[in-house]
């Protein structure tokens, strides 16, 4: 299987690892998955803006109809939890979290819960600038992977 760039960019917005993917031939989603952990790594610090860019943050809901807000709309749902505190909680860290890095605080929220994930944002709060844009790399690259594993499967 074939993926356009276009579709790649929804699963990772780089335009540089979508370059090294188009047009090549994956036998399996396994095959594709580890080409694109493999392009992934690593990702520049420009390259994590790059596709910051294309992330909301933890708790707001992406709007459009394109591939790339499904994705994070389906990603955040499991973050989904009606306790105002915990939404307030995730807003004051997001906000601290921006003045301390100036990016957007990302992590890989499908299949963790808002406790989980304001834990994470607490600790990694901690972290210095390089330490966390490694960790914020990682996030993409796990992201990325189980969207391609979505793309293939949904093909």
């Amino acid at each position: 299987m074939e993926l356009t760039r276009e579709t790649l960019l929804e699963c990772l917005r780089v335009e540089r690892w979508a370059d090294a993917l188009a047009g090549r031939d994956f036998a399996s989603a396994q095959a594709l998955v580890g080409a694109g952990l493999e392009a992934a790594t690593p990702l520049t610090e420009a390259e994590v803006d790059e596709a910051l860019a294309a992330h909301p943050r933890i708790g707001e809901r992406a709007s459009g109809d394109g591939a790339e807000a499904r994705f994070s709309r389906a990603e955040q749902a499991s973050s989904d939890d009606p306790d105002a505190q915990l939404a307030a909680r995730l807003a004051e860290g997001n906000e601290r979290y921006e003045a301390q890095f100036g990016r957007v605080f990302l992590i890989r929220a499908s299949g963790r819960g808002r406790r989980e994930i304001l834990e994470e944002l607490d600790r990694r709060l901690l972290n210095d600038p390089a330490v966390e844009t490694d960790e914020v790399a990682e996030q993409l690259r796990q992201i990325a992977a189980l969207r391609l594993e979505q793309t293939w499967e949904s093909a």
